[in-house]
């Protein structure tokens, strides 16, 4: 059976480049991430690491996670052999803050990702930061931010070019809390207080730059039904231009869950069947989000500042090295660009690390390569085969799930076969539009457990195919449990173009 659909390719919303950023964080002796990705002993970025990151290509780098809480910028600028080292409270271990702001912004320019910092939003009301087991108050101040602010963007901060960087970096995207709805009740600030602090840093950061957009935190309170989203721009309009929310619930939703350590496979159906089941969990909060939005007096773009399929043992699943993650992973992706009129930050995954497999990067030893998790690969492959331009599209056709973009000239159709055993054909058309050329790039490795490691670091290479274009309208068979992307080459002056 063919199904047939057509498509209009009038352009609906803009689609933000920063739809695949990637966040980091040092994870102390959880994960040696950040300083794993260092050289220490020549003061730089691992050439492999750059080389990795390059090929995934971010649109974002955010700086941020829960270490901002008890993060202090200063520490980790001027000479090393003066930069303070760390505790790292939440991750364990010592950090030794030779990777800081230069540094941070170092890997931005050099990957040509725009850089997102998050600041250090007095401890996000966090008791155990304000007065934390080593004696220390680790809260940030509204001044400590509009320094950053000063010293990241004013051309004549003569604290950053007393450190060796006589040009400004511009950063315009910021982030002023970071889940800080998410602890119990007393060991966080209040939904009030966080829409009054936010507007203390608000003010102060802005006064140092107006061009600056800020993130402001909107999710759930825990263990509640409470959106801090509704107070915070009720409050706030006028004063922040995004609102962020996290997809870190991303868990599995039955009690005798088969996603758990290497029990999945057993049964890949059966687990199949409970991504699923996540996976409408991620609809189910992004209806929610919208939906609260919306009904502010102020609407903003949405920004999911985090977010990751949260499996057990905590954050190291081998699922996630395994082909069926990367399936899960495109049906949000795909989510996510049909949501782009609203959705304009988003990632999938934690960026790199040698350890947690929700890593989009997996780092190794001194002489193993890095290499791309599925999750990271999905994510390249979106951005990769996508135009600035969102289009309206129907969401599913039989097991084939949709998202649809386009550029001046051509129409990208993103397509995931969700059926784990069984091809679906496509016919397709543009409403009045000529399409001049077509191919496919595609993504079927013909096993859900084919996997990637340091010894197959590429099992996930897409493969190019042309694609007969008969009487203005394209058919293609997609594969069972298949990736794949449609690129119609169109004509422009094509009636409705």
């Amino acid at each position: 059976m063919s199904h047939k659909i057509e498509i209009d390719p009038k352009p609906r919303f803009d689609l933000s480049p920063q739809l695949y950023m990637q966040f980091m964080e040092p994870l102390g002796t959880t994960d040696s991430s950040v300083e794993a990705a260092w050289d220490f002993a020549t003061h730089s970025w691992r050439p492999q690491f750059i080389e990795v990151v390059r090929q995934l290509g971010p649109g974002c780098i955010r700086w941020g996670g829960i270490l901002t809480s008890f993060w202090k910028w200063r520490e980790g600028v001027g000479p090393r052999d003066q930069r303070k080292p760390m505790l790292n409270y939440l991750w364990g271990g010592l950090e030794s803050n030779q990777v800081g702001v230069h540094e941070i912004l170092d890997l931005c320019q050099q990957v040509n990702a725009d850089p997102l910092m998050a600041i250090n939003f007095a401890a996000d009301g966090r008791p155990a930061y304000l007065n934390t087991a080593a004696g220390e108050n680790r809260a940030g101040t509204p001044e400590e931010a509009a320094d950053l602010v000063s010293y990241c963007n004013d051309p004549d901060n003569a604290e950053r070019r007393a450190n060796g960087q006589p040009e400004p970096w511009n950063i315009k995207l910021w982030q002023i809390g970071n889940e800080t709805s998410y602890p119990k009740a007393g060991q966080r600030f209040t939904s009030e207080e966080n829409v009054t602090h936010y507007r203390e840093f608000a003010q102060a950061m802005r006064a140092r730059d107006p061009r600056i957009k800020l993130i402001g935190w909107g999710d759930e309170e825990r263990d509640s039904d409470r959106w801090w989203v509704t107070d915070l721009l009720d409050a706030a309009e006028g004063e922040i231009d995004y609102v962020a929310a996290h997809m870190m619930h991303q868990r599995p939703q039955r009690e005798n869950s088969i996603l758990v350590s290497q029990e999945y496979a057993r049964d890949y159906d059966c687990a199949w069947e409970e991504l699923g089941e996540i996976y409408g969990a991620v609809v189910t909060k992004l209806d929610t989000l919208r939906q609260k939005i919306e009904a502010t007096s102020a609407p903003v773009p949405l920004a999911l500042t985090e977010g990751h399929l949260s499996l057990r043992p905590h954050n190291t699943n081998t699922l996630l090295h395994e082909w069926l993650s990367g399936l899960y992973h495109a049906r949000v992706m795909s989510l996510y660009e049909r949501n782009g009129d609203l959705v304009k930050i988003a990632t999938l995954a934690d960026f790199f690390g040698t350890r947690w497999t929700v890593n989009a990067v997996m780092l190794g030893g001194p002489h193993q390569n890095a290499y791309l998790m599925p999750v990271g690969v999905i994510m390249q492959f979106f951005k990769d085969h996508s135009g600035p331009h969102g289009l309206q599209v129907t969401p599913a056709v039989g097991s084939l799930e949709l998202s649809a973009s386009r550029s001046d000239s051509r129409v990208y159709l993103h397509v995931v076969n969700t059926d784990l055993h069984r091809s679906e054909a496509l016919d397709l058309a543009l409403d009045q539009t000529v399409i001049r050329s077509a191919r496919v790039f595609e993504i079927a490795p013909g096993d859900v457990a084919a996997y990637v490691d340091h010894e197959r670091p590429n099992p996930f290479t897409p493969v190019e195919r042309s694609v007969e274009v008969k009487d203005n309208r394209v058919s293609w068979t997609f594969p069972a449990a298949s990736v794949s992307v449609l690129e119609l080459d169109i004509a422009t002056d094509a009636i409705g173009q």
